[in-house]
């Protein structure tokens, strides 16, 4: 019997951000530009830990004060995709790589479309940092949430980065 998927959501200032999850952990992290009256937020009594675990972390995520995620995830994909989403899990907070270095990391420079393609699948928005993956050429490419989410995701990281060390 499947378990039913919970969802929140919360604004930000990238939109509505919306998290979906069960006890086993959060499948789907999303950011949408408007609100979509159809589906409301579960009150926090009703979340899954992990759904509520992760609204909170990125809630302060947002406000500068967290840099890593530690909550219960659960994606969905294929074996590829699940490596790739892992070694994207190991790009440190407010640095970039290039598709390139992750498809050598990986050990097959051949496969950086396949590479892009499965970081363009990644179900879990900001947490498994997908925005950290940049261009050979150090240009902004290829973000499903608009290069200006990017763009403002790597600002934020650089910003507060920078604040800790004063």
């Amino acid at each position: 019997m499947k378990q039913p998927t919970f969802l929140t959501a919360f604004r930000s200032p990238l939109g509505t951000v919306r998290i979906a999850g069960d006890e086993h952990g959060v499948s789907a992290i999303s950011c949408q530009d408007q609100d979509n009256p159809d589906a409301l937020p579960e009150p926090q009594a009703l979340l899954p830990a992990p759904v509520w675990e992760a609204a909170t972390q990125l809630q302060a995520y947002f406000a500068g004060q967290r840099q890593s995620f530690d909550f219960r995830m659960n994606p969905q994909g294929t074996a590829f995709q699940q490596r790739v989403w892992q070694l994207l899990l190991t790009v440190p907070y407010g640095q970039t790589r290039s598709y390139l270095s992750l498809s050598r990391e990986l050990g097959d420079e051949k496969a950086i479309r396949a590479v892009a393609a499965a970081n363009g699948k990644n179900p879990l928005w900001i947490v498994v940092p997908c925005h950290r993956i940049i261009g050979s050429d150090g240009k902004l490419v290829g973000y499903a949430g608009g290069l200006w989410r990017k763009k403002w995701l790597l600002e934020h990281e650089q910003n507060q980065r920078q604040m800790t060390l004063f």
